[in-house]
């Protein structure tokens, strides 16, 4: 494995673009874009990869702040048929997540295929079996299928302030180094995990740093016996006992979170992203950092919290997550429920033929179990898709087995095993596919509105 220390910051031109007609256009080159590239490579599936960035990596190249690093561990993180090196630490930083990210590109073969800082501007379909993409240039370019991993990781989502904050107010996505926060005082908001990071820069660097938590986080430790958390072997159980060993880990390793000025979380784990690391809570220990309810309003600077206490800040650090979207593509087609995408089978929207929605979910403990199977089931369906009658999503909608998603949260494991009983039972697909085309015929002949979405 070739590893260099930061991608080639050029576009390479796509092997042959004289017809993109036959071939499926992925938006996005990060970690999922890639791994559909190689499954669809794998299946011999004609495809492109454009991305607004100037090389591979997506959020790692472009979206990161410099001590970030991943809180999953390498080996839960790394694509399953292609290792980290060995002599990468259990959480490797930005710079070695992008220079994998490069090196399975190059591996792969699949920079040929790449094209970037290109951006998509629409994607409309042209009829019932080709999309035509615009991009920001004014180029326009038909596409058989369409696969959609732009991430979920740009899209900013602010906290709403009743009165007007005077000072500077920064998205986490924004954030960079600790420069930007070099004798300010600053208040965080939010506590997951880069919130966590960015409050732990303040209280070292700042003049001063508090964090806002509307609510109770779950704060695990990143590892645990000397090895990492997301290592140890239980992953693979069911729900309530990695729940019960998780909690049974918190109480000897942490302790109740009241104890450092924190409230108990009010959900259950899971239903929310946990925080992987304990460091926020060591740097409340050690008076860098002081915790703060959720705020009530503010005025000039000033902050006041529901609790009544108040705070004077410089700067406002909202690490409030982002909003999962497609701005390139028609209003209302995909429907979004709270960040969660209404498609089948994590990817399929019914009533679509040839576009697909991938990478929107978050795995639990690491995508890298995940990815690479999931990549290769989704490249063999949209492969099938050419011997189907109906949309895939369509066909999936009327089976009793297939229910819209309910969280953007997903079990690795359990998906994995869904995974592997997916390819034994996608023939069924193709027997209900004719079975609704014999029904739609039949309908036809009666002078009924055909089923066909």
């Amino acid at each position: 494995m070739r590893l260099g220390k930061w991608p080639r910051r050029i576009s390479f031109g796509m092997s042959d673009r004289s017809s993109t007609s036959e071939r499926h256009l992925v938006i996005g080159a990060g970690p999922i874009g890639l791994a559909m590239g190689a499954a669809l490579k794998r299946r011999g599936i004609p495809f492109d990869i454009v991305d607004v960035g100037s090389g591979v990596g997506g959020n790692w190249l472009h979206g990161v702040y410099r001590s970030a690093h991943i809180v999953s561990s390498r080996k839960a993180t790394e694509y399953a048929d292609y290792p980290m090196p060995e002599y990468f630490p259990d959480f490797p930083s930005a710079d070695q997540m992008l220079a994998y990210l490069t090196a399975f590109a190059e591996d792969r073969g699949l920079l040929p295929h790449c094209e970037f800082n290109k951006k998509v501007s629409s994607v409309v379909s042209e009829d019932a079996s080709h999309w035509t993409v615009t991009f920001a240039d004014g180029e326009t370019r038909t596409y058989k299928g369409v696969v959609v991993c732009n991430g979920h990781h740009w899209d900013k989502r602010y906290p709403e302030l009743r009165g007007t904050f005077t000072g500077e107010i920064l998205h986490s996505k924004d954030y960079r180094d600790v420069s930007q926060v070099e004798g300010k005082r600053v208040l965080v908001i939010g506590g997951g995990n880069s919130g966590v990071d960015m409050a732990c820069d303040a209280g070292r660097f700042g003049k001063s740093c508090d964090i806002s938590l509307k609510s109770g986080y779950w704060y695990l430790p990143k590892t645990f016996l000397g090895r990492p958390l997301t290592d140890v072997p239980i992953w693979g159980l069911p729900i309530f006992m990695q729940r019960a060993i998780l909690r049974t880990i918190v109480k000897l390793s942490i302790g109740d979170y009241r104890r450092y000025g924190l409230q108990r979380p009010n959900h259950k784990l899971f239903d929310r992203h946990p925080a992987f690391g304990t460091d926020l809570l060591g740097a409340i220990r050690l008076g860098r950092v002081k915790p703060h309810p959720a705020i009530d309003h503010v005025d000039g600077k000033t902050v006041t919290f529901v609790d009544g206490s108040t705070g004077t800040y410089d700067l406002i650090i909202a690490a409030t997550g982002f909003y999962t979207s497609f701005p390139f593509l028609p209003d209302g087609l995909i429907k979004v429920k709270d960040n969660v995408v209404q498609v089948y089978g994590g990817a399929f929207p019914a009533g679509i033929r040839g576009l697909y929605i991938v990478g929107w979910a978050q795995a639990r403990n690491g995508f890298g179990r995940l990815i690479t199977p999931l990549s290769d089931l989704y490249a063999r369906l949209i492969a099938m898709q050419d011997e189907l009658e109906f949309p895939i999503g369509t066909l999936m909608e009327q089976s009793f087995t297939q229910r819209l998603p309910t969280t953007h949260l997903v079990d690795p494991e359990k998906t994995r095993r869904e995974i592997r009983l997916a390819h034994w039972v996608l023939p069924l697909l193709k027997l209900r596919d004719r079975r609704m085309a014999r029904k739609e015929a039949f309908a036809a002949e009666k002078g009924r509105i055909p089923v066909r979405a």
